[in-house]
């Protein structure tokens, strides 16, 4: 090979070295940019994600869900899971407040998420579940009445709107005393985060609508004397009151013996408690022979038994009964028309067990032996009364119900709230002294109410207000116009007496009882006349735990 030939090759082989080498770089930098470019559409993915949660988490915050999401369909109204939201708080926070101090004996864990307490062991149902349905109903309850109330023409009273429009105007405060920057914060704390002050506030006004045009419809029904009697022909006994004394003595009183085990449970045998059975009711048929003519004739007797020894021992005072409260033992026998004042009565009072195979049997739990004194058929007429109720004031210048909480008053916070209701009643009669200017002083003054109803108390019947109070009422001088002041254990009231009733209570009764069947099956039909469609639910706050609920 020549020269010039080895030359020619040596620069080929260099050219192509080169283009290899160049080749291997663009292709790393194919590769570089490849990996790039996948590195960037992470990222891009990862940050889209990060704002898609972030954005969703924000929208979650200002209650979309909530508000957007139908929880169910009630007739012609879609409702959703932020409205659904103040009928399940609501019948929450209703149950604890009537039952919160009896909530752990029913199952109830204030500290444990509703969602994950089972109420019902067999079906897996949930406190939660129990609410749920609750709001539901109540839901639907509201919206039929509020339609019927519309259909009628009826709308909410003024004085009804005006509270409404008062409340909604302090829930600013309310919120900043719960340590709240404001209202709207505080509904959302209290319902979630659809909560709204115009959302709350047309929850509001639509319950006080239906409420008040059911007790519309209900005042509305009224009946003839003719339907009266006829009702009260059905039942005579049903609308006169009863009048006796009771004592009931326990068989566990008579029972002897025992075996007591190492925990410190006894047990008895059947032979033993047999006879604790009949010991008893040796006893109480011992009371029903003896010659009794009075209620401390009844109640020596008592005391003689000598079970009783060493012990004091009397009977229960049972004064104007009603039919429905007498006990269902003896109640046939109180309320039987041939009853004569003095007779007595003994009832058995048993108990049903179960064994482990699943048989029961009954045992003799203890006798009532009942004292007869007397009826009457109600046939007179109630009171209508006006009063304003000045209670003590402590120390710390609050007044407060004393009675509340079993406490007993000083004879100086006595005496100070006695001398204002005299002052007060001194300031009525320097007055016009008429019954329209006690019931302004009564909305100013009384701590008894809601300031609106001039303390005015309609068709009070004797027995229903405490003893000093109703003897004052039907005191048989007492006449329309007439005042006074009277002690009772919530403090002085300052009385004025209206006057009497049309209606008797017997009538009243009646007339209650057939105006509740006939608005019970009105109720009713309008229920059953209205379509609900269940919806989704998940933004409902089911997992509420009661120790921090509000």
């Amino acid at each position: 090979m020549s020269a010039s030939s080895k030359k020619k090759l040596r620069k080929e082989q260099a050219t192509e070295k080169l283009t290899q080498k160049q080749i291997a770089a663009r292709k790393e930098a194919s590769t570089t940019q490849m990996y790039t470019i996948a590195f960037i559409a992470v990222l891009v993915l990862l940050l889209a994600i990060a704002i898609f949660v972030g954005v969703r988490q924000t929208i979650k915050n200002t209650g979309y869900y909530e508000k957007h999401t139908t929880a169910m369909q009630v007739g012609d109204h879609t409702i959703s899971n932020a409205e659904l939201n103040y009928y399940f708080i609501d019948a929450v926070n209703s149950f604890y407040s009537n039952y919160g101090s009896y909530a752990s004996m029913m199952g109830l864990d204030p500290s444990t998420p509703l969602n994950q307490q089972v109420l019902d062991e067999d079906t897996g149902r949930t406190w939660a579940d129990d609410f749920m349905d609750t709001a539901k109903e109540n839901a639907k309850d509201t919206y039929t009445l509020a339609d019927a109330a519309a259909a009628a023409g009826f709308t909410l009273p003024e004085d009804q709107a005006a509270q409404i429009d008062s409340s909604m105007s302090s829930l600013d405060g309310y919120a900043t005393l719960y340590g709240y920057s404001g209202g709207q914060a505080y509904l959302k704390a209290l319902y979630g985060n659809g909560a709204t002050i115009d959302g709350y506030r047309a929850y509001t006004e639509r319950n006080a609508l239906a409420s008040a045009y059911y007790n519309h419809y209900s005042d509305s029904l009224t009946y003839s004397d003719a339907e009266l009697r006829a009702k009260d022909a059905e039942n005579p006994q049903a609308y006169s009151s009863y009048s006796y004394n009771y004592y009931y003595l326990a068989t566990s009183k008579f029972l002897t013996g025992g075996t007591t085990d190492e925990s410190g449970n006894t047990t008895y045998s059947p032979e033993e408690r047999a006879a604790a059975e009949a010991a008893v009711k040796a006893a109480a048929e011992s009371l029903s022979t003896k010659e009794i003519d009075s209620v401390e004739a009844f109640d020596a007797a008592i005391a003689d038994l000598s079970i009783n020894e060493g012990a004091e021992a009397s009977s229960t005072e049972s004064k104007n009964v009603l039919y429905s409260s007498v006990n269902s033992l003896y109640q046939d026998w109180v309320t039987d028309s041939s009853r004569k004042a003095g007779d007595i009565g003994v009832f058995d009072s048993t108990a049903t067990n179960t064994a482990e195979d699943g048989t029961t049997s009954e045992t003799l739990s203890g006798c009532y032996v009942v004292y007869y004194l007397g009826s009457t058929d109600n046939s007179f007429p109630m009171v209508n009364v006006r009063h304003i109720l000045i209670q003590p004031t402590h120390a710390d210048g609050e007044a407060e119900d004393a009675h509340a909480d079993g406490e007993a008053y000083s004879a100086e916070e006595l005496a100070a709230a006695k001398k204002s209701a005299e002052e007060l009643l001194a300031q009525w009669k320097s007055g016009e002294a008429s019954e329209d200017s006690f019931a302004a002083l009564a909305n100013e003054h009384s701590a008894d109410g809601d300031g609106t109803t001039g303390g005015l108390y309609e068709n009070v019947y004797p027995g229903q207000m405490v003893a000093s109070f109703n003897d004052w009422c039907f005191d048989s001088s007492r006449k329309p116009g007439d005042t006074g002041i009277v002690e009772t254990t919530y403090g002085f009231h300052v009385m004025y007496f209206v006057g009497n009733t049309d209606l008797t209570y017997r009538d009243y009764q009646i007339q209650s009882e057939l105006r509740s069947a006939d608005v019970d099956k009105w109720h009713a039909e309008l229920l059953d006349a209205v379509t609900v469609t269940d919806g989704e639910t998940d933004y409902i706050r089911t997992d509420l735990v009661l120790g921090s609920a509000g």
